[in-house]
């Protein structure tokens, strides 16, 4: 949960980013990045829609969808991995990494100063520019064991 100063520094850097990119703070934006604000869980568009309706019933799927897209294409938020093909965003944007759950699709975040440091080989680089990496680790969650124990 986010106390009212680290929400209101967020809140004012997606502001400084939106304007950086000419894009207007609209109060359907800035409605769809308080959703995703702090937020752990890895939503899919239709997560944040689902989220969002309730509050804001004029608001529709695509308005959310294309806003997220936006977000992620300058750099507000991060697309993540998706076991299902289900595009789902991630509001962390520091060095991380994720565990998946195949079963009930769940995405775990965490952090490990060793895998950061591992060298990305040359061999699979090629003529790529690396902006970043990931390591994606997947399996069964918790949960899912003990449902299926």
């Amino acid at each position: 949960m986010m106390n009212a100063t680290t929400e209101g520094s967020m809140t004012e850097e997606f502001m400084l980013r939106c304007r950086a990119h000419g894009l207007k703070i609209t109060p359907q934006r800035l409605a769809i990045f308080k959703a995703l604000a702090g937020s752990k869980e890895h939503p899919s568009a239709d997560g944040v829609y689902r989220k969002l309706v309730a509050l804001h019933p004029t608001i529709s799927f695509d308005t959310v969808n294309r806003t997220l897209l936006t977000f992620a294409e300058i750099g507000i938020i991060e697309t993540v991995e998706s076991h299902s093909g289900v595009r789902r965003f991630d509001t962390d944007l520091m060095s991380h990494h994720h565990l998946h759950c195949v079963q009930c699709g769940r995405i775990i975040d965490f952090t490990d100063e060793t895998l950061d440091k591992v060298p990305v080989p040359e061999k699979a680089i090629g003529n790529f520019t690396v902006l970043g990496k990931r390591m994606v680790v997947s399996g069964i969650c918790e949960s899912c064991r003990k449902k299926h124990a």
